[in-house]
């Protein structure tokens, strides 16, 4: 591939835990962020980003390390890159914002050395960075997503999404650090709240996998994080409980936050129009699942 080649990566934000799927649930919304990738002369990288101007130092070295990673796996001889990240998808909102741009620099370095690796293996070299494979999963494959390290391996089961979800978005006007809200979850639980998640976790999973919407009311309720994150969300569960007064068959505090998600099937405009009312600041989107996952395009500059 010559050096003028140019990998165009847009990759769907993503919403995970979904609830009480701590880690492993995941889904993806129509919400994008796009990277630009070519090659550089020397061995250097170099990002520019609107997305990303007030975090710069930390997303350059997030993407030197996923290119690391890619050179690493692949045994491809290192080459520096451009990278140019822009798009919808907001840093520390809950929204997968680093997948966004660890999986765009993956993929993009991927597509410009002739595509070594396959869609498994992108799932597998970006779950591994990020720890997690929850916002991964369904950022590579679109759709509902339970995914897991199954020894060497991320195990990963897709379910698409019917057409008639929405997903009504409310993003607050300020962030939450995902390490700071780690902090706030135990290391251990009762045995009640255990049995409480595994028993979520699993109807969630089933009612997707079944295409069965409505059996999902009622279990988007959470022991394992939420209640423990939700200070850093002022009025979450409020905002949360009207949501699914207008309608929504179920709300969850996206990721870490501080992005707040509904899911309705009727009236979503109502249910959009509950969120604001409760955080009048805070951006509210009424989005399409994405059933597709990344989407690569490469092309001669």
């Amino acid at each position: 591939m010559t050096s003028a080649a140019v990998a165009t990566v847009r990759v769907p934000g993503t919403t995970a835990n979904l609830g009480s799927g701590f880690d492993t649930l995941g889904l993806a919304v129509a919400f994008y962020n796009r990277a630009k990738v070519s090659r550089r002369t020397d061995r250097r990288i170099d990002i520019t980003s609107p997305i990303a101007d007030t975090a710069r130092a930390g997303a350059l070295a997030m993407l030197e390390e996923a290119a690391e990673a890619f050179f690493k796996k692949t045994r491809r001889a290192r080459c520096g890159i451009d990278i140019h990240l822009s798009g919808d998808v907001p840093i520390a909102r809950g929204l997968g914002s680093s997948v966004t741009a660890r999986l765009g620099c993956v993929a993009g370095l991927n597509a410009l050395h002739g595509s070594p690796l396959d869609r498994q293996g992108l799932l597998e070299l970006v779950a591994a960075l990020e720890g997690h494979p929850d916002n991964a999963a369904p950022a590579v494959f679109g759709g509902f997503t339970a995914a897991g390290f199954v020894g060497d391996e991320v195990r990963c089961i897709r379910v698409p999404l019917p057409s008639r979800i929405r997903l009504v978005t409310l993003i607050p006007d300020f962030e939450v650090s995902t390490p700071e809200a780690r902090k706030r979850v135990p290391q251990t639980f009762s045995k009640a709240d255990t049995i409480h998640i595994l028993n979520r976790a699993s109807l969630v999973t089933a009612a997707f996998a079944t295409g069965r919407l409505e059996a999902l009311r009622g279990c988007f309720d959470d022991r394992i994080h939420q209640p423990y994150r939700a200070p850093l969300i002022p009025g979450m569960d409020a905002i949360l409980a009207a949501g699914v007064k207008a309608g929504a068959v179920g709300g969850w505090l996206s990721g870490s936050g501080s992005t707040l998600m509904c899911l309705a099937i009727d009236q979503p405009e109502a249910v959009a129009k509950a969120l604001q009312r409760k955080m009048p600041k805070a951006a509210v989107h009424i989005l399409k699942p994405d059933n597709s996952g990344l989407k690569v395009d490469l092309k001669e500059s």
